[in-house]
């Protein structure tokens, strides 16, 4: 059996409001979502709420929302609700015009059996598993809002590293040529103490 365009709209409308979240929608924004015509939103979602899927409500804060959990709305139902469930073979008649011919029950027990298929599948099964409705922030953000920024320690240029290091290395050069001269003056002044003790010694 081969579904109308009707049911699949009538299926991914009802989809598309149990992704809201229990909030209501728009039937434009709806049909802008799915790419079919508001004039068609407008008629299948007459019929979905006719049959009880869905709560509709006028006005400017109206819009549609589930009338129901997902859980509770049967893939099958909803085919009945679009479809014609009775099967009649052009040309096939009963013994009386009121009675229907034997293949007419026979594919109406076909098409029963496969919507008995889809009878076992609900709303839930084929909805997405994520919400179309606002995200909540993760509760870790919060705490990064919380939590003070760390300190982090003020970056040097290499040019200053630089001119401190050479810097303290000439003074450590300057310290040790201090010491040097400090070193030669006071071994020139014993070389001379001595020559004035050995002249005077010579003298006597």
């Amino acid at each position: 059996m081969r579904l109308t365009k009707t049911t699949g709209h009538a299926i991914r409308i009802l989809i598309d409001c149990a992704g809201a979240d229990d909030e209501r929608v728009k039937v434009a924004s709806i049909a802008n979502r799915l790419g079919i015509s508001q004039l068609n939103a407008f008629k299948i979602v007459h019929i979905l709420a006719k049959a009880g899927f869905i709560d509709a409500m006028r006005g400017r804060n109206g819009g549609v929302m589930l009338a129901t959990a997902p859980e509770a709305i049967r893939i099958g139902s909803i085919v009945r609700a679009i479809e014609s469930t009775e099967m009649i073979v052009a040309g096939a008649t009963g013994a009386k015009k009121r009675d229907k011919a034997p293949i007419n029950t026979i594919f109406e027990d076909a098409l029963e059996a496969f919507i008995g298929v889809l009878d076992s599948h609900t709303l839930a099964d084929i909805a997405p598993a994520v919400k179309r409705a606002k995200t909540k922030p993760a509760k870790d953000s919060k705490a990064l809002k919380a939590a003070k920024p760390v300190k982090t320690a003020k970056s040097v240029k290499p040019s200053v590293v630089l001119a401190k290091s050479l810097s303290k290395h000439g003074a450590a050069k300057n310290k040790a040529s201090i010491g040097k001269a400090s070193m030669a003056k006071a071994v020139a002044k014993k070389a001379m103490a001595k020559g004035s003790s050995r002249r005077n010694s010579l003298r006597a």
